[in-house]
């Protein structure tokens, strides 16, 4: 598949953005490490295909003290190389601001997702353990008891790409 990736445009992308966030998340704020994170005018990149259409979508989040944050990356269809070319532009972006880490968690649910991040280029650094379970309790409610194959959702994993 041909891909495009151009940065997100606000106030232009802002509709399309809370689409995609709320059909993946249900709402779209993300919850991460005992935080809610509205996701809807965080700087990020759009994956086009050959037509124009959005195929993908990486929000970042830049931290001073931990580096550049991925805080959603949503890829369709997934395998297709949409992810990659995502992660590449955020490591891009990472490394032209001059951070020293590009970073982001995910649940122990998404084994998918851990096995893309690590062959990417990700090291595991951090298991945040029961951190999902109180962002349910406490954050959004809205997070299922069981995610991916059944999996009861409770931690979150830190991935890790440090920068040269």
């Amino acid at each position: 598949m041909a891909i495009t990736v151009r940065a997100v445009e606000y106030p232009a992308d802002t509709d399309a953005i809370r689409q995609w966030e709320e059909r993946t998340w249900r709402i779209a704020e993300v919850a991460r490490l005992d935080e809610l994170i509205d996701t809807v005018g965080l700087p990020g990149f759009w994956a086009l295909d050959a037509n124009g259409t959005r195929v993908g979508l990486v929000l970042l989040r830049p931290d001073e003290v931990r580096g550049l944050e991925v805080i959603s990356l949503l890829a369709r269809p997934e395998g297709s190389g949409v992810g990659r070319a995502l992660m590449n532009a955020a490591l891009d972006a990472a490394r032209h601001a001059g951070e020293r880490r590009l970073w982001l968690a995910t649940t122990n649910d998404n084994t998918r997702a851990l096995r893309f991040y690590q062959r990417w280029g990700m090291d595991l650094v951090a298991i945040h353990r029961h951190a999902v379970t109180r962002a349910r309790d406490e954050l959004k409610p809205s997070i299922p008891l069981l995610g991916q194959d059944n999996i009861p959702l409770r931690h979150e994993i830190e991935l890790e790409r440090l920068l040269d």
